[in-house]
């Protein structure tokens, strides 16, 4: 028979469908088992629907077959066939299906049938890894087979042929290997059996394979011997289909552990389905432990994506948002559109819609936790509270809504963690602000002598020991009306009228001795004062409104914000005896001040936590300040 052109507008098309449409080869398998799915499907339906065709769905099967020495695969499956027009239809031009027009008209019957095929092009993928393709079909309706046979872009040829099965044969003649390619690996068992798994294995009907098997040797037990047994490959009912009363929590564990290759059960599963506009089905979990590459460039979040129980892709980035990327799992719709080669999700209002659906299904689900059990909300905190804190931050607040009742803080009452909402609640009356210290860990911030004054009141203090915790303070700013107030920034606001009235008093008194420190430590600081929130360290050093002192050290660990400083102010507790000490020495010996000065400034930075630019000069001025004090 005449060999015929392909019903499309171009041989290029078709060169477009091999070549580029599919970034991965090994998805041609997956086209192909889905389109064998979607033919089961067919007959099944026509068996319920006309007693002329009825068919018992255990003969309704999906069979690989390889052939080494031919290089061939086959997959044939006994779905209700094409005659030769289908052929002529299906085959013979690309980008026309089928299994679209099916839908169409099941739409109006049932939905208890899926059709993954909807494009046409799925077919068209073999072409990737084979030379030849020769399809063997007999439709149910009709009592003539026909074959279909093509090498690619040169055309096709459908000649009638004998054949007693319904169903439909596919041959893929497998090309030469390459230095780049090795389509000898789609003949071997271990990488059907990978392939069907990671993209096949929840079709509903079962794919089989003849797989060989190592038995006992009957004439010599210390020996075997290889025998070939059909296998089926696929599980065939995913865990997320199945009724929740009937899943275990051993069940979920382990389908968590092989899936997603962890050695540790979740700590939390989230499990549901959703139907309306969007149907779908949802299996997240919330790991145990904080994966080891969780904060590194490298680290790839996002869940599985299935449609109609076929894998479709690993990574849909779109479907969580980034201060959720902690949670793993899968989402099953049959609703989402995908783009032509099924790899990708159009980027439309189906993705958003799904993705903010997910985001609060997980809110909720740490909400619940938090509320309801409280110790393995803590757990989950100590391992993923970080990635909160960094999205309130690079959202610049966008999100403080949704995260800022997450949050958990230690405090200065009890080493215990605290929300933000909680504390505000045990707030004094008095009380207008929400008092925070940063540091390094809660030992060094508890000798803060900053904390005197606020501690002394009564009122609670946050500890922040996480390098981004200030900078996404600054962007809450504020909660339910109560200010963020840092110890070491600004006016703390605790000060009664008479105490403001003795600290105007006193810097009355010593503005030329503060003067003259200021003028000692030149630009290193920009005030040197008096301090109402020391009661016994003698001096502190603070920041101005801004930058403060915590960001400063943390950004100066990068190279490129060497130059970012806090604007700095040195405050001297007044009833602290370094204080009469100065006075002295500011009578007696003006330039020993400049000694005093510079000791004090580091002392009070290293408090704080920061580099001081000349340590062998700063224990050389200690050094001499003890030999004079000796003299």
């Amino acid at each position: 028979m005449a060999k015929k052109q392909f019903k499309a507008e171009s041989k290029k098309l078709l060169d477009l469908m091999i070549n580029s449409i599919y970034t991965n080869s090994e998805i041609f398998l997956r086209e192909l088992i889905s389109n064998a799915s979607d033919a089961l499907d067919k007959r099944y339906y026509l068996s319920l629907t006309d007693a002329n065709h009825k068919v018992s769905k255990k003969d309704l099967t999906i069979r690989l077959e390889v052939d080494k020495e031919n290089r061939t695969l086959v997959i044939e499956d006994t779905g209700i066939g094409m005659n030769k027009e289908e052929m002529e239809t299906n085959l013979g031009t690309i980008a026309k299906s089928g299994s679209e027009e099916f839908k169409a008209q099941l739409e109006k019957a049932t939905k208890n049938i899926d059709i993954i095929g909807q494009f046409g092009v799925g077919f068209y993928s073999a072409f990737m890894v084979g030379k030849k393709i020769v399809v063997d079909s007999k439709s149910s309706l009709s009592e003539e087979a026909y074959r279909w046979e093509s090498q690619g872009i040169d055309g096709y040829q459908i000649t009638k042929i004998d054949k007693d099965s319904i169903g439909t044969r596919i041959t893929i003649y497998l090309k030469d290997d390459t230095e780049e390619k090795q389509y000898s690996d789609y003949l071997e068992e271990w990488k059907i059996k990978e392939l069907v798994h990671k993209y096949s294995d929840y079709v509903r009907y079962p794919i089989q394979m003849e797989v060989t098997k190592q038995i006992p040797d009957p004439t010599d037990d210390t020996k075997t011997i290889s025998t070939k047994e059909l296998e089926t490959l696929n599980s065939m009912i995913p865990l997320w289909k199945k009724n929740k009363n009937k899943i275990s929590k051993e069940d979920y564990n382990e389908f968590y552990k092989s899936k997603f290759n962890d050695w540790v059960d979740p700590q939390k599963v989230i499990h549901y389905s959703v139907e309306g506009n969007l149907s779908y089905t949802a299996l997240l979990f919330i790991p145990s432990e904080t994966p080891y590459n969780f904060y590194n460039t490298d680290f790839e979040s996002g869940l599985q994506l299935y449609s109609k129980g076929v894998f479709i892709m690993d990574k849909a980035k779109d479907l969580l948002p980034e201060s959720y990327r902690f949670v793993t799992g899968l989402v099953d719709s049959e609703d989402l559109s995908l783009n032509i080669s099924r790899e990708l999700l159009q980027q439309d209002h189906q993705v958003k819609a799904l993705a903010s659906s997910l985001e609060k299904k997980i809110h909720n689900a740490l909400e619940d936790m938090l509320k309801n059990e409280r110790e393995e909300y803590e757990k989950f905190f100590d391992h993923f509270g970080l990635n909160l804190k960094y999205d309130l931050y690079k959202s610049y607040g966008m999100h403080q809504e949704q995260l800022k009742d997450l949050l958990l803080y230690k405090s200065s009452k009890e080493n215990r963690y605290v929300t933000l909402k909680e504390y505000v609640e045990g707030m004094p009356k008095e009380q207008e602000k929400i008092y925070y210290a940063c540091g390094s860990n809660l030992e060094e911030i508890a000798q803060l002598p900053a904390l005197a004054k606020v501690k002394e009141k009564g009122y609670e203090i946050l500890y922040l020991t996480d390098s981004v915790d200030e900078f996404a303070i600054s962007m809450l700013n504020q909660y339910e009306g109560k200010p963020f107030q840092s110890i070491t920034k600004g006016d703390l606001g605790l000060d009664s009228e008479e105490e403001k009235k003795a600290k105007e008093e006193q810097t009355e008194a010593n503005k030329d001795l503060l003067t003259a420190m200021k003028d000692a430590l030149k630009d290193e600081v920009k005030e040197v004062r008096i301090s109402s929130r020391l009661l016994d360290a003698p001096v502190c050093l603070i920041a101005e409104d801004g930058l403060s002192l915590e960001m400063e050290r943390i950004l100066s660990h990068d190279p490129a914000n060497a130059g970012v400083k806090a604007t700095k102010i040195l405050e001297i507790n007044p009833n602290h005896p370094i204080f009469k000490a100065l006075q002295k020495v500011y009578q007696e010996d003006p330039k020993q001040l400049e000694d005093y000065a510079s000791v004090l400034l580091n002392q009070a930075r290293l408090i704080e936590g920061l580099p001081i630019e000349n340590p062998v000069e700063y224990t050389n001025k200690i050094t001499e300040l003890m030999i004079r004090n000796a003299n």
